[in-house]
């Protein structure tokens, strides 16, 4: 039998599809339509849906918000939370999994807010932590600019140690609902933490009840850069991770196991998900068609470039498209910016741009069958764990997209026995280790 793999889908609460033929609106604001795309991959066994969040309107690429407007690249956005817990009360075995920033919220919040989720969803909600990495975020709450990427991540280390603590601060039973003494909670059980770190400090204890999964929610993060990857294999449960060809997530995936190994953890623990956009067809030929119309349109190439402007805080309106790309570095996401200039493959910027549609890996372009194979075929030489569906690059979410991915190329893994046909375990971290 073949080694199954796990399946998420990266998406946000964000502008679905509005001008093209099989498009749904673009008003997707009171949740209807991911919730619909949310039942759709529970029928499909997805292990996870996973809402990306940004806190600002970017304005990198070219010093104005123009693109990120017009093209509903940076917003409008809706805040994840609510989706999530409108996502969690119509669903029962998929995860659901809310990026918020450690930056943004204080921690004594955040670790309500995923509490409180948590029991929504039943076990099976998953924080998806981020640090934010752009200035402009920053400032939208008091802050001039972010920290170094460093200090970022010894904050988030402190912020996530004292997140763990408050969910703590109620025993598992301390909820003893006893008719007998009028009793709803025994106050032997749950207790202040007087948190005191370098850059935190919190009294506690939590004024709701500890998540249903024992400890704490499922934790997610993308890991890009060293730093990065080392908070991922010490921290997350499955880690997001950009695709730049198989011996370079193979690379990756090893890395991470490394540095979870000597971090003392089980590296099989870690599920590393990469992101993919396949695109497909009734035929091999009608797939490549879809392909060639997506990176063949005049906003192609100014919307790849507005993306990675606004999560480096880079301007690439300034390059030049025919030549290669001087090396950079960013302060915002280091990892995805290596990801999507390939340092050294001696190819150009318009190159590099038209290799975007499906996310960074060759072969996903075809027949749900063909597409299968190839995700088989890669996953054995990665060794694991798994993938997360995105949209092809530069597309905005439609219905039709959902139904060839749930209905066409979920079924074709299924039937080679790649992906789970059932949910078995209750709660989201228990799915992710099932396998």
């Amino acid at each position: 039998m073949p080694k199954r793999f796990h399946l998420g889908w990266f998406m946000n609460f964000a502008v679905d599809e509005w001008n093209k033929p099989f498009a749904a609106g673009g008003r997707p604001w009171d949740g209807g339509f991911y919730v619909d795309m949310a039942k759709s991959m529970e029928r499909a066994c997805f292990d996870y849906i996973m809402l990306e969040d940004t806190l600002m309107i970017s304005e990198a690429y070219g010093h104005s918000t123009e693109a990120y407007l017009k093209y509903s690249i940076m917003g409008p956005k809706g805040d994840p939370s609510p989706m999530a817990a409108l996502i969690a009360a119509a669903t029962t075995k998929l995860g659901v999994v809310a990026t918020m920033s450690t930056m943004a919220y204080p921690p004594y919040m955040l670790a309500r807010l995923c509490a409180t989720l948590d029991n929504i969803a039943g076990g099976r909600f998953g924080w998806n932590i981020v640090t934010s990495g752009e200035n402009l975020a920053a400032m939208n709450f008091g802050m001039d600019e972010l920290p170094p990427r460093q200090n970022r991540y010894d904050m988030a280390d402190e912020y996530v140690d004292l997140v763990q603590q408050l969910w703590r601060s109620w025993d598992r039973d301390a909820v003893v609902l006893d008719h007998a003494t009028d009793t709803y909670a025994d106050h032997t059980k749950v207790r202040p933490i007087d948190f005191e770190g370098k850059y935190y400090k919190c009294r506690g204890p939590l004024n709701c009840v500890p998540p249903v999964q024992p400890g704490r929610p499922a934790f997610v993060q993308a890991g890009g850069s060293p730093r990065g990857r080392q908070f991922a294999a010490e921290t997350a449960d499955s880690i997001i991770a950009p695709s730049s060809g198989v011996a370079g997530i193979k690379a990756y995936r090893d890395d991470v196991r490394a540095r979870a190994m000597a971090a003392g953890r089980d590296p099989d623990e870690i599920k590393v998900l990469f992101v993919v956009a396949p695109v497909l067809g009734e035929t091999e030929e009608e797939a490549k068609a879809k392909f060639a119309r997506i990176s063949a349109a005049p906003s192609y190439i100014p919307k790849v470039l507005a993306s990675i402007s606004s999560i480096t805080d880079i301007d690439f309106s300034k390059f030049d498209l025919d030549a290669e790309l001087p090396h950079l570095t960013t302060n915002g996401e280091q990892g995805s910016l290596d990801a999507f200039a390939q340092w050294g493959s001696g190819k150009t910027l318009r190159q590099i741009c038209m290799e975007q549609v499906s996310r960074g890996l060759d072969g996903l372009v075809g027949t749900p069958d063909q597409v299968a194979d190839r995700m088989g075929e890669i996953m054995e030489e990665v060794g694991g764990d798994g993938f997360l569906i995105t949209r092809p690059f530069t597309t905005n979410i439609s219905r039709q997209y959902i139904l060839e991915i749930c209905e066409g190329l979920v079924p074709a893994l299924q039937r080679r026995g790649l992906t789970r046909t059932e949910y078995t375990k209750s709660t989201l971290r228990e799915t992710l280790r099932e396998f």
